[in-house]
């Protein structure tokens, strides 16, 4: 992960690019309006805080709008994670797939799609997160961190297929997925294993697969 924010070179540029409509003529450069992103992911800037040197806000979130709207974040990180699957030398889309969620605090304010994990005692919310064997994330949710985390991984099923293709065959969970997900995985002939730390174990502990 980038510790800094560098705007996007010429060949990651030329690597996203033809996911946008170039050929129109338009006010402002469609590469700095995602650099301009980038700069708001990386920093955490509020959208109207954003700098008079990138373009005015509101063009910048009217883009942003659009493309998620229109899955073009979505195109661009399964594409990017098949590319750099094939210069590891693997297989464009993964046989294995894991996954976890992760509750995450939420600003007092902000009251949508909020609960408490009683477990990690957080008030927020939950971000259920599928990635390969070597950490790129294929598929993402966001919910209220009360919600369990079987029952909200179910319904990304269908999406997950939909992106790695047929050549799924296993996917690595905790105990918290070994029950509804891993039963109505058992539907589509996919394997569910149970990869999660000793329960005698003491602060971080890597799992092998996970």
């Amino acid at each position: 992960m980038t510790k800094q924010w560098q705007p996007l070179t010429d060949p990651q540029w030329a690597a996203i690019s033809p996911f946008f409509d170039l050929r129109r003529k338009r006010t402002h450069n469609l590469r700095h309006i995602v650099d301009a992103l980038l700069w708001l992911l990386r920093t955490g800037c509020q959208w109207r805080n954003l700098p008079s040197h990138w373009p005015h806000w509101q063009a910048v979130y009217y883009y942003f709008d659009q493309w998620k709207q229109a899955g073009i974040f979505e195109q661009i990180n399964a594409a990017l994670n098949q590319l750099d699957r094939q210069q590891a030398g693997r297989a464009s889309h993964p046989s294995v797939l894991c996954i976890d969620s992760q509750s995450v605090k939420l600003h007092p304010m902000i009251c949508e799609q909020r609960g408490l994990d009683g477990n990690k005692r957080i008030n927020g919310r939950k971000r259920t997160l599928i990635v390969d064997t070597q950490g790129r994330l294929w598929v993402a949710d966001v919910s209220a961190a009360n919600e369990a985390d079987g029952p909200l991984a179910v319904p990304l099923i269908t999406n997950m297929l939909w992106r790695v293709g047929e050549r799924l065959e296993k996917i690595y969970g905790d105990q918290a997925y070994n029950g509804v997900f891993a039963r109505e995985l058992e539907g589509w002939s996919i394997v569910f294993e149970k990869a999660s730390r000793p329960e005698s174990a003491q602060g971080f502990v890597p799992v092998a697969k996970r």
